[in-house]
């Protein structure tokens, strides 16, 4: 597979990210809680990567192995609590903006822990995603925004934890089959998300029921194929690329509430969109140089 391949299998998993809160805003309009939509997305999820598992080849994976995947899927499960977290007490602009801040944490990891120093492209690339990301994210236009240092703390976490699994995904278990890779992770991550978010809906047949629809498109965008994706191409691009790439989340989710949705988005948030797509290009190109 070329290099530029993976790239594009990254891009392609941040593109997911991106579609998932259209149909979280969906369900939320058909009257269901955040623990319902978060721990529908990661048990459909879950479940329906480990039925892809029963279907593949089979390969020996070493205890060690399993427990090092199994540890690794914990920021996975974090990230979307601290971020729904972050939601309940800040406007959805600023949260959204906080969880971008991934962009550079991912340069800065890659820095400490592959003494890997950023070029002036990559700093260049970076500087217009956080440019673009404040105006796709209407933070400009919005009004009466809260602001609550516990949701900052929450948005940030999330940030932090988002990029320790970009990372994860291309440093631990390299010789793991990707689809493999990927159960074990969301297996630890719905571990997580259950501890946050008590599954009492388990229990009740109707509401488990109705949010089925729901749980599955988030749970095949959201924890089947990211997880599967990144696993694929990080530990080809690295995670100061990766996150670069990754940056692909925001531009989607912008489209997706105007196609989907029908909101209106105005010239200002679209002229963020070409910038962030325009970062992304700049990264991938001068980051190879």
């Amino acid at each position: 597979m070329k290099s530029w391949h993976y790239g594009l299998i990254v891009f392609l998993g941040g593109c997911c990210y991106g579609i998932l809160s259209t149909f979280v805003k969906l369900a939320y309009s058909a009257g269901y809680s955040v623990t319902e939509v978060t721990g529908g997305q990661y048990l459909f999820g879950t479940l329906m990567v480990w039925i892809l598992v029963l279907f593949t080849k089979k390969r020996k994976v070493t205890r060690s192995q399993t427990i090092k995947l199994l540890l690794s899927g914990i920021p996975f499960g974090l990230t979307g609590g601290f971020y729904y977290q972050s939601l309940q007490s800040l406007h959805a602009s600023l949260a959204i903006i906080l969880l971008f801040q991934f962009v550079w944490i991912g340069t800065c990891f890659e820095w400490m822990f592959y003494k890997k120093k950023p070029t002036k492209g990559k700093i260049i690339s970076i500087a217009i995603l956080l440019v673009g990301s404040i105006l796709a994210a209407g933070i400009i236009s919005a009004k009466g925004m809260n602001m609550s240092w516990q949701g900052i703390i929450w948005g940030l976490l999330a940030s932090l934890t988002f990029s320790t699994f970009i990372l994860l995904s291309g440093s631990v278990g390299k010789d793991t089959p990707p689809l493999l890779k990927s159960a074990l992770l969301s297996t630890r991550g719905l571990v997580v998300v259950f501890l946050l978010f008590p599954p009492i809906y388990l229990f009740d047949l109707p509401v488990l029921k109705g949010v089925a629809p729901y749980g599955l498109l988030l749970g095949f965008f959201g924890v089947v194929l990211p997880p599967l994706l990144f696993t694929i191409g990080m530990p080809h691009v690295g995670p100061g690329l990766g996150t670069i790439l990754t940056a692909s989340e925001l531009p989607v989710a912008v489209s997706m509430a105007a196609l989907v949705l029908e909101e209106h988005v105005s010239i200002v948030r679209w002229m963020g969109v070409i910038l962030i797509l325009g970062g992304i290009a700049v990264g991938n190109v001068r980051c190879k140089s």
